[in-house]
């Protein structure tokens, strides 16, 4: 871990601002926050051998870290490589009680995951650009971006199992100017999470799977407010994941989600591939509220597949409707896997808007007009 201080120090007092992770080496590390306040510009962290995280460090039993690798205040920040990060992430996941199906079905955050590190946080970051590495059983997210700007993701690969708990691929939150493509993502939560304080937010050619989806929240917990907008996702594909495109919200919250679009959707034996959830709980009951995210201008044009449960799950709040939802060319099927089961139609509560066919099934319960 030394070795790697010194090495981002000596990069960043210039001459030659790249540090390198040789090919065919392994490196043994344990948490490190790489700050970039006394660095020059456009640093390069090369990664073409393997970083493997440090499982015995005494340092993770403060119970205070909650990342591994750390890169804080860089401006003009590109991580990339042929190489690998690998988070270990088992020794933690077995550290503490696994949720089970149903639990692991609602997002379910167990509380020993506050003590197990996110693999790798971009903090304050701009102009920052992450290639090619491979990112692998990470102990929780996998790849965060906090409080950053500009940001471009390109042909990078998450993997980790689909069981494993909250291991969210990529994470963003207060972040603007983002830019996800050409990348393959299979966890056992959310491939990719949106979080609050997040716009100017672009996805495009990604695959997922296994995991939960595409998802924007979950927004508004404990009565917070958040904000979201401007989201476009765009020709991604999800295998045998639990939702496909998914907006969810707490009760009690207040603030919007507003134009968000989802186009060239493709979705294999996906549980639910389209959903709206303003109802969002992680326990297995939580207390009515009146106050809710707005859910504002979504579409979703050419989504088509498979599913296992539901076609569109469009949930939305008594207080708050969901309005301007736009339908169009939507061809939904259930997976034909001839064991008898009988997946439900779609479902709408509060949910205003239109559909253009081809829309199948048909969404009939949706509302048409505003609130």
């Amino acid at each position: 871990m030394q070795a790697f201080a010194d090495a981002w120090s000596a990069a960043c007092a210039g001459g030659a601002p790249t540090v390198l992770v040789p090919a065919s080496y392994v490196f043994l590390v344990g948490p490190i926050t790489f700050t970039g306040d006394s660095c020059e510009p456009n640093m390069v962290f090369q990664v073409d051998g393997t970083i493997l995280a440090h499982t015995g460090s005494t340092a993770w039993r403060s119970g205070v870290l909650t990342q591994w690798l750390e890169f804080k205040n860089v401006r003009g920040l590109t991580i990339q490589g042929r190489g690998t990060v690998d988070g270990q992430g088992s020794h933690w996941w077995s550290g503490g009680s696994v949720a089970g199906d149903a639990e692991m079905e609602l997002d379910s955050d167990p509380a020993e995951a506050s003590n197990r590190p996110t693999a790798v946080r971009v903090f304050q970051g701009a102009n920052v650009t992450v290639a090619g590495i491979t990112i692998r059983n990470s102990p929780r997210f996998h790849l965060t971006f906090d409080t950053c700007r500009a940001v471009e993701v390109h042909d990078v690969t998450v993997s980790s199992p689909g069981d494993s708990p909250n291991t969210d691929g990529i994470h963003l939150a207060g972040s603007v100017g983002v830019t996800i493509h050409y990348s393959t993502i299979a966890c056992g939560d959310d491939c990719i999470s949106i979080q609050d304080g997040c716009s100017d937010v672009f996805i495009r050619s990604v695959h997922c799977g296994p995991g939960h989806g595409i998802s924007i929240g979950g927004l508004g917990k404990g009565g917070a407010s958040a904000a979201v907008s401007d989201v476009t996702v765009q020709d991604v594909t999800l295998k045998q994941t639990m939702t496909g495109v998914r907006i969810k919200t707490w009760q009690g919250g207040s603030g919007s989600v507003r134009n968000v679009r989802f186009s060239g959707v493709r979705v294999s034996a996906v549980k639910t591939p389209v959903v709206i959830d303003q109802y969002y709980c992680d326990h297995t009951t939580c207390a009515n509220q009146t106050s809710a995210v707005a859910v504002a201008g979504v579409t979703y044009q050419g989504v088509a597949g498979t599913y296992t449960e539901r076609p569109v799950y469009l949930a939305c709040s008594d207080a708050a409707p969901c309005s301007g939802i736009h339908l169009a060319d939507v061809q939904l099927a259930p997976v034909e896997d001839g064991g008898g089961d009988h997946p439900h139609g779609p479902f709408c509560w509060k949910a205003y808007g239109d559909q253009v066919k081809p829309v199948e099934p048909p969404v009939d319960c949706l509302l048409a007009g505003a609130p």
